[in-house]
C-alpha cells in the first residue's frame, strides 16, 4: 500500500482534522483516508445493476419463470 506525507498543513486544518476524526471514533489518519477516497471515487459513476433495476420498476417489473434443467448428465472421465 502506498504512504503520503503532506507538508505545511496548516495547524487550523489539522485541528479540524482531529476534531472530525474525534467525531467519527478513528485516528487521523483514517479520516485522512476516508476523505480522500471520497474525493476520488466517482458520484456519477454507473453502477450497472441499480440502472437495470431502476429500468425494470419503470415498466413495472418482470416475472421470469426460471426451472432449473433436470436432464440427467454423465460425470466426466479422466481415463
Amino acid at each position: 500500500m502506498a504512504a503520503v506525507t503532506i507538508r505545511n498543513l496548516n495547524d487550523e486544518t489539522h485541528r479540524a482534522l482531529k476534531r472530525q476524526a474525534a467525531e467519527h471514533g478513528r485516528s487521523t489518519e483514517a479520516e485522512i483516508r476516508s476523505i480522500l477516497d471520497g474525493a476520488v471515487q466517482s458520484k456519477a459513476r454507473l453502477k450497472l445493476g441499480s440502472a437495470i433495476v431502476a429500468r425494470v420498476r419503470e415498466i413495472g417489473g418482470v416475472d421470469l419463470k426460471i426451472e432449473r434443467d433436470r436432464t440427467p448428465i454423465e460425470p466426466p472421465s479422466f481415463e
